[in-house]
């Protein structure tokens, strides 16, 4: 009696290893079920419209070109001024550690903190250390992300730019001529 529930393990177990290495095709296949609705071919349609294209020297630009990155646009415009927080920041500090932009010229300012690592901010300082007010999010944050501040026309001197949190190791200086 103890033998009957062995010797039918055994059998169901040779019968199972026989019909997954059969050299037959399986008796079984799996379509979906054809689309009731056509889709729609990869051809090309009539051509662009020129009404809705917008010329690229429109567009506004946050980030620096190679030709203008850290100075001001010659035609008086606003410019875009980039400083990173790369990772290990806290003992690397901020790269780029100088700026520099025209005096009366407003600009933006992108703070990159990559930093993934540790919190850190970007403020800027006017010469008397009293803190530039500018428009957009200057609170403390864990990177990776952006801040993107829009910052007035400013006199010419030497202003500050620092993390709250480390301002002994992450500071430099925005020189407006």
């Amino acid at each position: 009696m103890r033998r009957l529930p062995f010797l039918s393990f055994a059998l169901l177990t040779a019968l199972a290893l026989a019909a997954c290495s059969s050299g037959g095709a399986p008796g079984w296949t799996y379509a979906p079920a054809p689309s009731a609705t056509p889709v729609a071919s990869g051809a090309a349609s009539e051509a662009p419209s020129a009404g809705a294209s917008i010329e690229p020297s429109s567009v506004p630009s946050i980030a620096p070109s190679a030709s203008s990155a850290g100075s001001a646009a010659p035609s008086g415009g606003t410019t875009g001024l980039t400083v990173t927080a790369p990772v290990g920041a806290t003992t690397a500090g901020f790269d780029p550690t100088t700026l520099e932009t025209v005096a009366g010229t407003a600009f933006t300012l992108t703070f990159d903190n990559q930093d993934n690592q540790a919190p850190h901010n970007l403020v800027l300082q006017n010469p008397d250390n009293t803190p530039v007010a500018v428009e957009g999010d200057t609170a403390i944050f864990t990177g990776p992300g952006q801040r993107v501040y829009k910052v007035p026309a400013l006199t010419a001197g030497a202003y500050k730019y620092l993390c709250q949190v480390h301002p002994g190791s992450m500071l430099g200086t925005l020189t407006v001529k």
